[in-house]
């Protein structure tokens, strides 16, 4: 009997930490700097384009003909916000994989003491 409430007692002690751990999903916060990193991607590769259209392809007299250097600078910045948001969104989907892992196992551990029918 004691040897049952003992495999109880470490299921459920086994239960809470997963609950404790699956409480804040640490993955949506890698999707948020992701999805803001993206953003910056957007707006870094328009201003590049924009620049190098004005500097090499437009025709227009008032055109920005300036140095090729902001160029470079506006897409080193949107390579930049390219690695950050792939990097953001593989950390999280790896993180995503593993809660999905955890909270099956919360599930199966709530079926075995009882807590869900």
């Amino acid at each position: 009997m004691s040897e049952a409430r003992g495999e109880t007692g470490a299921l459920r002690a086994e239960h809470d930490e997963l609950a404790r751990k699956l409480a804040t999903r640490r993955s949506i916060d890698h999707v948020r700097r992701g999805a803001w990193a993206a953003f910056l991607l957007v707006i870094t590769g328009g201003v590049a384009g924009k620049l190098a259209w004005d500097r090499w392809a437009s025709t227009h007299p008032r055109a920005f003909k300036g140095p090729p250097v902001l160029v470079h600078l506006a897409l080193a910045a949107a390579l930049v916000c390219l690695a950050l948001a792939a990097s953001a969104f593989v950390r999280a989907r790896r993180l995503m994989r593993q809660e999905d892992r955890d909270f099956e196992r919360l599930r199966a551990l709530r079926r075995e003491l009882g807590l869900e029918s």
